[in-house]
């Protein structure tokens, strides 16, 4: 489920999402449950589930297959060190800026 945490909701699914491939639940080549699933249990719109895959998408953990669904990659190859660092620092500004987002919104 999405928390009121100032982190938007589709990087909180995103985490989650990673952290099952990581540990391993969602094994390579697993499919991903279906978005109307997704927003079912995470209990949010189409839309931020599909913001969420999509980040997974770009961070190359999960495929796409047109008429299929979105798959766990089987590659598993690690991103490079410079990529992997790019990505930390992306996630870390997209925090910080949820952060600030939420400062700004309790002011006014």
């Amino acid at each position: 489920m999405v928390k009121n945490t100032g982190r938007p909701g589709y990087l909180q699914i995103a985490d989650d999402l990673r952290e099952q491939i990581r540990r391993g639940t969602l094994a390579p080549g697993d499919p991903l449950p279906s978005t109307t699933q997704l927003a079912a249990e995470y209990d949010a719109s189409l839309s931020v589930v599909k913001l969420a895959v999509g980040v997974l998408r770009n961070e190359g953990l999960v495929i796409g297959q047109q008429g299929k669904g979105v798959f766990v990659r089987e590659d598993g190859a690690p991103p490079s060190n410079e990529l992997t660092e790019i990505r930390a620092t992306l996630r870390d500004l997209s925090e910080r800026l949820a952060q600030v987002e939420s400062t700004l919104a309790e002011r006014q």
